[in-house]
């Protein structure tokens, strides 16, 4: 999706007022992101629990809609940043978006007291309204934030970072809050305070429009005010079609395999689509970085697939066979999906700064070194849980969870930030926009093999044992090792391919 600004907005982006050296506009964009993420997290955090308690899906059920939520997540900002692009303009697409969601969430809660299939029917028309809205918001906020300044600016990335930090700290919050309010009060409230955080959001960016300077309008104004057939608006034709695609992702929901058969698809055509550009339209350097892209992209959907445990089969261990007594405060299960985010407000910085420190001294890993380690953490966050484990009948040490999210949350850090930086770069800058939506699909391909490994580990007729969660923990967990020595070994050819003392150069 692309996300460029014409030459006009960008040489006047970042004039006006400031805050902290950074154009206000930025700190409202912190401002809704952050209560998007605390919505979208928070209603996350009580997902498996409300299948499994409420609505009495099997661990495996539950897991595969799980899967099906998530990669639908992952893959609707590719429709919706296409049409802000061409169409609504980021500003329009972010209210809209953000909207939508809280419409989805306030769904959600009203329904909630209903466990027959009229609720179970509204269940999952909420969940396919906050994905329609996500696609909107999600895509065009974080263009948004890029819009601000112009592209040779040095606060581009300080400002991301700061960007970022509203991320994690909506999704630190989120399931705190959501997560205890739904577990211990009633599902409604947990649902309820999520809406009430994606309202907030915006209420804000509505009242604060004039902070973003112009930023984020439509492209062609006239052309969107334009009546298609003499009937309706152009904007209106753009939000009612993306209100009817509801639909389809409410059936989607509910048949995880069509959505493993569209991924499957589309994946085979991407494979295939980057090997004709590669070998059909490229010189050796630019068909070597795309080889180079290629390998990268394999390994994302496995390490998501493997962390995105967090929401589903992990919830439901820590729920029941762990110790969540802690100074003598009996935590919901729900609340531990803050630990991630927790940790990366904590050791985001430290990273990017061991990461300098390491580069100063000619030390730093390669790209794909970084992303050999982070298969390799995440494994071992695995193979912690398992070790940490008592004796059958005894619950496991709460100390075990928080290691094994800070193994997760460190391989998350070694290859989250550098995955779409290393696409940029390997990409020709035709393909930067396709390479970019490339990323996110693989992502929502680990999101649903996420959902096929938590159905993996049992609970067809209802819960899953202990037993068969440690045994596929522990076996996931030393093939992800494995992978992880194997990626490490294949760096240095990887790092060749990448030619990165030729960045500055233009590949065909």
């Amino acid at each position: 999706m692309a996300t460029s600004v014409s030459t006009a907005a960008g040489a006047g982006a970042g004039t006006g007022k400031t805050w902290l050296g950074h154009p206000r506009g930025l700190f409202l964009l912190f401002f809704v992101e952050m209560w998007e993420r605390f919505s979208f997290y928070g209603m996350r955090a009580l997902l498996i629990f409300y299948l499994t308690q409420h609505f009495l899906f099997s661990d495996r059920d539950a897991s595969y809609a799980y899967g099906a939520y998530m990669s639908l997540i992952y893959i609707s900002p590719l429709m919706g940043g296409y049409l802000a692009d061409r169409y609504l303009g980021q500003r329009k697409a972010v209210l809209f978006g953000g909207v939508v969601i809280a419409i989805g969430h306030i769904i959600l809660g009203l329904e909630s007291d209903d466990a027959g299939a009229m609720g179970l029917g509204l269940f999952w028309f909420g969940l396919a309204t906050v994905i329609t809205g996500t696609g909107f918001l999600k895509s065009s906020v974080s263009a948004l934030v890029g819009q601000l300044y112009p592209r040779d600016d040095m606060r581009r990335d300080p400002a991301y970072t700061i960007f970022y930090m509203g991320i994690n700290l909506g999704a630190t919050i989120g399931p705190v809050i959501c997560g205890y309010l739904g577990q211990t009060w009633g599902w409604h409230w947990g649902f309820g305070a999520a809406s009430v955080g994606m309202i907030a959001g915006v209420i804000g960016f509505m009242l604060c429009k004039p902070l973003l300077q112009g930023r984020g309008e439509p492209p062609d104004p006239a052309r969107l005010k334009e009546r298609v057939g003499g009937v309706i608006s152009r904007e209106w034709l753009v939000y009612l079609s993306s209100l009817a695609s509801i639909a389809l992702c409410w059936f989607l929901i509910q048949s995880h395999a069509i959505v493993g058969w569209m991924l499957a698809a589309a994946s085979v055509a991407v494979v295939l689509y980057i090997l004709w550009e590669a070998f059909g339209r490229m010189e050796r350097i630019g068909r070597d970085r795309m080889l180079a892209a290629l390998f990268l992209l394999v390994i994302n959907p496995i390490f998501w697939g493997l962390y995105e445990q967090t929401g589903s089969s992990l919830s439901l261990f820590t729920d029941r066979y762990t110790n969540r007594h802690i100074l003598g405060f009996h935590v919901p299960a729900s609340m531990f999906q803050s630990v991630n985010a927790a940790y990366i407000l904590m050791f985001g910085p430290v990273i990017a700064g061991l990461w300098i420190w390491l580069a100063k001294r000619g030390w730093e890993p390669s790209t794909p070194a970084k992303f050999g380690i982070a298969l390799a953490l995440v494994g071992a966050g695995f193979l912690i849980l398992v070790a940490g484990t008592g004796a059958p009948g005894t619950l496991t040490p709460v100390l075990f969870i928080f290691l094994l999210y800070l193994c997760h949350t460190l391989g998350e850090l070694c290859l989250s930030p550098v995955g779409l930086s290393a696409m940029s770069k390997l990409a020709p800058s035709r393909m930067i926009g396709l390479m970019m939506g490339i990323w996110f699909l693989a992502m929502a391909l680990g999101e649903y093999a996420a959902g096929l490994i938590a159905a993996a580990t049992g609970g067809e007729g209802g819960a899953a044992s202990r037993g068969d969660v440690l045994a596929v923990y522990s076996q996931i967990g030393w093939w992800s090792v494995g992978a992880g020595l194997v990626v490490m070994a294949l760096a240095p050819l990887v790092k060749r391919l990448m030619h990165s003392d030729r960045f500055g150069e233009e590949s065909a």
